[in-house]
């Protein structure tokens, strides 16, 4: 079944390496249909990847193999939510280690382009308490950081 709202991804013809590295990192994702071009098209040919339907974290996703001229901006990224230091490390070290770049407070791009919020629950638990004092030791403990450091996360809240 079709859902009614899934992510569109545009990709220079690599649509299929990208939800496949998905599937092998990000739980509860898979790769699904693969849809041929059943004509030529201005980036490709009749029975290249035209489309490629997976999941990431359980969010449906199109990747659309439509050419080369667009490129991807942090004005879109999917936010990870991890339990702990190894989970956070794993997914930051797997992206990046992909040929992708490290960025600021948990971000990071792959190397597709498209923007990753690697993020630890503490660090969104701290920022969305009541404490307020606690979230902002926190957010400025954050702001340091490329990947996230859960021990320096729980300690600036801690005070």
């Amino acid at each position: 079944m079709i859902p009614k709202n899934t992510i569109c991804i545009w990709y220079d013809g690599t649509a299929l390496e990208a939800a496949q590295f998905y599937a092998k990192t990000f739980p509860d994702s898979a790769v699904g249909a693969i849809h041929r071009a059943p004509g030529d098209y201005p980036a490709g040919k009749q029975g290249d990847v035209l489309t490629v339907e997976f999941t990431v974290a359980g969010i449906p996703c199109l990747g659309l193999n439509g050419g080369p001229g667009i490129n991807h901006s942090e004005a879109f990224s999917f936010q990870i939510a991890t339990d702990d230091q190894a989970e956070t490390d794993r997914l930051w070290n797997a992206i990046v280690g992909n040929g992708g770049k490290e960025s600021a407070c948990g971000w990071c791009k792959d190397k597709w382009g498209i923007s990753w919020q690697i993020t630890p629950r503490v660090l969104t638990e701290a920022f969305t308490g009541s404490d307020r004092a606690a979230a902002k030791r926190a957010f400025e403990a954050m702001m340091k950081m490329g990947k996230i450091d859960v021990a320096a996360i729980e300690a600036a809240r801690r005070g």
